[in-house]
């Protein structure tokens, strides 16, 4: 249960000492051993209280009761054709969500798996979105000791025995095990990538050991973050007057997750390998045609450390070697037979056996001496296989092959590297965890959210860009059919630029797609590639707290993440808005690569029919100028917007969300080639958003259903949210347009600023705040967190503000007020929607939440206002909230939303990544900040009237000539 005292209790700052003895963090002060001051802590012995999710109110289940019908039918017709539909709120997993998760292993985009705080594999993620939350219990470190004269031994696993299915009488599996650990005197330690625990004299109250667990997740580092693999270290020492023999024991389960285990035909396989790594293969043959997945597991020899295997045993009575006599080796003798390594690969499992198998690393340990025993885990699954078909090789395959053995060379250049990410991890992390200005929570919490970058089903593939789909391994024509329908693509040139003819949502002619089926990316002969190089611009690497890779190096593939593990699609664009500053600040190549992805889709068309499950209507799935809602779920970049509640066609902030994206990644990385590329995208998304001004105002209105990231939350015409956003796409697009030359449509932009200003001003503010919309609904007068997301991007992109700091300040004061003190004394973070009156929106589900990835958004625009007090303050509710020791327990699973009675929707989820918003704002680039200004009130020549179809392409030529026709630029050069 949640402590009752969550909201009188301010223990945020626990220095090590409270959890570990000062005299056993100076033994381990050496080789990185010791945890670090500032990080996220437990005791292994604490409560994993189940977690209470979210449940929709009388009033809000009437009004959900058709899309409720139409949903169930629809995830039944998904699941008839085998595939899970993108949003499920009726299927439950088995394993209820509880208050033990850690931070998870390997790098990006590889497949992952998590790791409790008390030392549980789980939350497995091997095959692209689907999640296995149950830990698999054989997975575990172990622990045998015994000293000089044979008076005191001790075996036990390094794991609390507190878990459904331990202490079965008789049993021949993982109960016969020594599940002595108390976790009295044993802390869990993370700063994600890495995690430290230490017990403090269990079970030996004479050994003190630590156990640091390594990932490869480096910023800038665009190799080794997509290595599928980590490393733990432990740390032995002895403190007793007998010299000890210690072995540890590693052993894993043939498994992905779930039954995957008894589904049959898994092989184990011993290996000696190099620099005197040796382990054990472990060959899973995966079910329902998924591509096969080799494990590894392996410890690396040396001259003090001895390292043996079994290949393989059982967890029942009828296997060759059980579990039970396994343990009873290591007790007995403290390793396996050397023998071993000589079996060759084991007979296949049968269905229904679970294959496991064990290393060993054994050492002798002086009275008061020290040892290190490193072991590794890897897992090699090189192709990716999408539910409809299409194949991919996962990114690490560019430096490893593609072989499921790869395993073993990953473990092996883990265990001979990880030093060396351990120092350029501690180089990216130090200065940020060194800044005495920040609060405690704020350093740990800000690295440790980066968690959802490995376990938020991060795919990343080996594939250029820009370049065909690939589907089993041919190029895929552009041209798909599917019963007559046909997903058609624009041809863009220097003279006429995109077609600016027509934004309706209707089929191209056959002449037409004979067009959009011509060549789409032409590489032109550049004249003078010093010129590239210097109008892309070189950074300072040495000041700049954001440094951003030369974008002329080699390509880094393509890649998605989901928006969350209950949601499962691909890049969630409206969610990536507030999440994208993480990848941008740490791995800015992968954020400029989702944007090409996206400014590819806006210039595209499916016209393919969608049912929309909101109201029963029928549609495309994607049209033209259109920015999707998100990349896909069973065949992402080939088949978009797998959500299929509301037509995204008609939402308000995807484009405005686009060109703020754009534009923020094109002047922090002054990469003019991007800008290039993108550029015809983001004015067909500029036009498109030209039908939804109804009344020429300059604004564009919502059309009275929640057509907006705020999908259950209706909005009636001028909304403080789109309309903000909006007015920033102006700005953003007016600042981009100057800077690539394209001038007629800068000034243009500037014009429909202007007057869209005035409008929503004059519609919207009250005299301290925005109202929500410009309706005369309940609701209309409501106080929003994120009405301000607009101007937040405009600090952020080093723009000129919105509106007045007058006004900016008083309604961030009136959030904060309202929003965030009264809601439980700010102990929770921002609710979205409060009254006037002070009482909570309650007009819908999402209008009475707290949603974590907004309120970080909101603390960001706090800062970039010069209110860093009540930034820290409004963010810190989510801390206590979400992850401190007498909040709700979200610990590295940080939910989308959460309610003021602590009832979480949607587990591990990508918003919350809006934490380095805040960091990007405390140390704006220096790109940023020597970006060109622009006058946006500067008086326009043109009509703000003036259609931006009726605007000619004269400066497209101008910007492909300015870049020497970069050959990755979507224009189709003539020069």
């Amino acid at each position: 249960m949640v402590s009752s005292n969550l909201f009188h209790c301010r223990k945020h700052s626990w220095p090590p000492e409270e959890y570990i003895s000062r005299n056993t963090l100076q033994l381990f002060d050496f080789d990185s051993a010791a945890p670090p001051e500032q990080a996220w802590r437990r005791r292994l012995n604490s409560h994993a209280n189940i977690l209470k999710e979210f449940s929709v109110t009388f009033k809000e289940a009437i009004q959900m009761v058709r899309l409720g019908i139409r949903l169930w039918s629809y995830v039944r017709e998904e699941a008839s054709h085998g595939r899970k539909a993108p949003i499920d709120p009726f299927t439950r997993e088995s394993c209820k969500p509880s208050a033990s998760q850690g931070v998870p292993l390997g790098g990006m985009g590889s497949g992952s798996i998590s790791r409790g705080f008390r030392g549980e594999f789980r939350q497995w993620q091997i095959v692209p979105g689907i999640c296995e939350s149950s830990p698999v219990m054989a997975n575990q470190f172990s622990i045998f000791i015994s000293r000089d004269g044979g008076n005191k031994n001790y075996a036990s696993v390094l794991a609390p025995g507190q878990h459904e299915g331990i202490g079965k009488v008789d049993d021949q599996g993982i109960s016969s095990w020594g599940w002595n650990l108390s976790g009295q005197h044993s802390t869990y330690h993370a700063l994600f990538p890495r995690a430290w625990t230490i017990y403090d004299g269990e079970p030996d109250p004479e050994l003190k050991i630590s156990c640091r667990q390594i990932s490869p997740f480096i910023p800038h580092n665009y190799r080794d973050s997509s290595l599928p693999t980590a490393v733990f270290v432990y740390t032995l020492v002895n403190t007793g007057k007998e010299r000890a023999k210690v072995s540890l024991l590693f052993t894993w389960a043939n498994s992905i997750g779930g039954i995957s285990h008894l589904s049959g035909d898994h092989v184990n396989e011993p290996f000696i390998g190099e620099d005197g790594v040796s382990g054990v293969l472990l060959h899973h043959k995966t079910a329902k045609g998924n591509p096969p997945v080799t494990f590894a597991i392996a410890a690396c020899e040396t001259q003090n450390v001895s390292v043996t295997v079994l290949p393989s045993f059982g967890l029942s009575e009828g296997s060759c070697t059980t579990a039970k006599a396994m343990w009873g080796t290591m007790v007995q003798d403290g390793h396996f037979d050397r023998g071993n390594f000589n079996c060759g690969p084991s007979m296949p499992s049968s269905p229904g056996e679970t294959l496991c198998a064990a290393v060993s690393a054994s050492a002798w340990v002086e009275p008061h001496g020290k040892c290190t025993v490193a072991f590794a885990l890897a897992w090699s699954s090189p192709k990716i296989k999408f539910l409809k078909g299409s194949s991919y090789h996962r990114r690490y395959t560019k430096f490893y092959g593609t072989s499921e053995r790869a395993a073993q060379n990953l473990v092996h250049d883990a265990l001979t590297n990880y030093k060396q990410w351990e120092e350029e991890i501690e180089k990216w992390q130090d200065p940020i965890l060194k800044d005495e200005k920040l609060p405690e929570w704020y350093k740990f919490t800000l690295f440790n959210e980066l968690y959802f970058l490995v376990a938020g089903g991060t795919v990343w593939i080996d594939s250029s860009l820009p370049s065909a789909d690939t589907r089993f391994g041919h190029h895929r024509s552009r041209e798909v059919e599917t019963t007559g329908i046909k997903v058609t693509e624009p041809q863009v040139n220097c003279n006429g630029g995109p077609d600016h003819t027509t934004t309706n949502h209707h089929n191209t002619t056959s002449s037409e797609q004979k067009e959009n089926n011509k060549a789409f990316h032409t590489k032109c002969t550049c004249k003078d590639e010093s010129a590239v190089s210097q109008e892309r611009g070189n950074l300072d690497r040495t000041l700049d707290p954001f440094t951003f890779l030369d974008p002329l190096s080699d390509d880094v593939g393509r890649f998605l993440y989901l928006e969350g593990v209950e949601y499962i699609m691909w890049c969630t664009y409206d969610v990536h808005f507030y999440a994208s500053f993480a990848l941008l600040a740490l791995f800015p190549k992968i954020e400029l690569n989702i944007q090409r992805d996206f400014a590819k889709a806006v210039l595209s068309e499916d016209g393919r029919k969608v049912r929309f499950l909101a109201d029963g209507s029928v549609g495309i799935r994607k049209a033209r100028g259109a920015v999707p809602h998100d990349l896909g779920t069973h065949d992402p970049w080939n088949e978009m917007n797998a959500y299929n509640i509301h037509d995204t066609s008609k939402w308000k902030d995807l484009n405005p969300k686009f060109v703020l994206q754009v534009y923020r990644d094109f002047a922090a990385t002054g990469d003019m080639s991007f800008g290039v590329d993108v550029w015809p995208a983001v004015r067909t998304a500029m036009e498109y958003m030209e039908q939804f001004d109804r009344d020429d105002d300059g604004l564009v209105e919502n059309d009275g259903f929640p057509d907006q990231t705020y999908d259950a939350w209706t909005v009636h015409g001028v909304s403080a949210y789109c309309g903000c956003l909006w007015l920033a796409s102006l700005q953003a697009a007016a600042a981009m347009a100057m800077q690539l030359g394209d001038k007629y449509f800068a000034e243009l932009c500037k014009s429909k600023f202007a007057k869209a200003k005035s409008a929503f001003e004059s519609k919207l503010w009250n005299g301290s705040y925005f109202n929500y919309d410009s309706g005369s609904s309940n609701n209309s007068k409501s106080i929003q967190a994120d009405q301000l997301a607009g101007e937040w991007y405009m600090a952020s992109s080093g723009l000129p503000s919105l509106f007045d700091d007058v006004k900016i300040r008083s309604a961030l004061n009136k959030i904060y007020d309202f929003n965030v003190m009264k809601v439980r004394g700010g102990k929770m973070g921002a609710v979205n929607g409060m009254h006037p009156n002070g009482k909570v929106d309650e007009t819908c589900m999402q209008s009475r939440e707290i949603w974590s990835g907004v309120t970080y958004a909101v603390a960001a625009t706090m800062i970039l206002s010069g209110m860093e007090d009540k930034a820290f303050t409004t963010a810190e509710g989510i801390f206590t909230a979400g992850w401190s020791e007498e909040g709700y327990g979200y610990w590295f699973q940080t939910p989308e939303a959460w309610t003021i009675d602590g009832h979480f929707r949607s587990l591990i989820y990508m918003r919350p990544l809006a934490i380095w918003g805040m960091q990007w704002a405390l140390s704006l680039p220096k790109a940023i900040l020597d970006a060109p200004k622009i006058n946006i009130m500067e008086r326009s020549l043109l009509s703000p009237s003036t259609r931006f179809s009726l605007i000619g392409e004269t400066g497209a030529k101008k910007i492909a000539t300015k870049a020497n026709c970069l050959g990755n630029s979507v224009f189709h050069c003539s020069c």
